[in-house]
């Protein structure tokens, strides 16, 4: 079947089933939630998504790994809390300097951050972190920090609010890897396009296909077990584009 015609089926309300139940960071945040100050969740959510790159580790384990550390461990100071983590962390322990200096660039911006206000409306938070960062409005961190500080505030608020469609999809190296396969266009235009063809928003898209893509026989367990058939149908058109070493045994 068709990838689009897929996302389609899913649309926002399937990539939200998959977010909440399915994605190994929801559940991370959710442990942190219960186990950090309410006025410091957002913030850290949004510093650590910024610091998610260049992992040396799965991405999963990483949102389990930061859960974990600052349920014991409180950040009074971001920059500094994560100067004691990083150089003993399992899944993040490369550019351990060059992290924690780009913490400290918007550290202010994180001391004044207003959760309520960005909850309502994301592509200022977009806009905002970009030009706090002096980095393009479409770099992977920038706008994977928005789709985590979504997760943040839902778990937080209990409501959940679409996210964008302005706001692209993360080109982390999975969905990288499957768009090098699926087209030679330009990777940020083709989610584009798959976004309004489908009425999905990209990082809706990256939602329904990230956890699959990870090639975790659980993960595909788990989508097969909330979605049925539908969700074998995601899991068997993913498998292919998952490296042979990671691959899991199709259903």
């Amino acid at each position: 079947m068709n990838l689009s015609k897929i996302i389609h089926r899913y649309g926002v309300e399937g990539a939200r089933q998959i977010e909440e139940k399915i994605d190994p960071q929801f559940q991370a945040l959710k442990y942190l939630h219960s186990r950090v100050d309410r006025d410091a969740f957002a913030p850290l959510v949004v510093a650590n998504a910024l610091v998610s790159y260049q992992l040396s580790g799965k991405g999963e384990n990483w949102w389990w790994e930061f859960a974990e550390w600052f349920s014991k461990n409180p950040a009074d100071n971001i920059p500094e809390a994560y100067g004691l983590f990083l150089p003993k962390s399992r899944t993040n322990r490369r550019l351990v300097r060059t992290k924690v200096r780009r913490l400290e660039k918007i550290n202010a911006f994180l001391q004044d951050f207003e959760p309520d206000v960005y909850y309502k409306n994301m592509n200022l938070l977009h806009s905002d972190l970009a030009q706090q960062l002096g980095s393009s409005p479409a770099a992977k961190t920038v706008v994977f920090a928005v789709k985590m500080f979504g997760y943040a505030m839902r778990i937080a608020t209990g409501t959940f609010r679409p996210y964008p469609f302005e706001v692209p999809i993360p080109l982390d190296s999975r969905i990288k890897k499957l768009t090098e396969k699926l087209t030679r266009e330009d990777p940020l235009r083709f989610w584009n396009n798959v976004a309004k063809e489908t009425g999905v928003p990209p990082l809706h898209i990256d939602s329904i296909l990230w956890p699959v893509l990870s090639g975790d026989p659980e993960i595909a367990k788990k989508v097969v077990g909330v979605f049925g058939q539908k969700g074998r149908e995601l899991v068997r058109t993913l498998a292919p584009y998952i490296a042979p070493q990671r691959r899991f045994q199709t259903f």
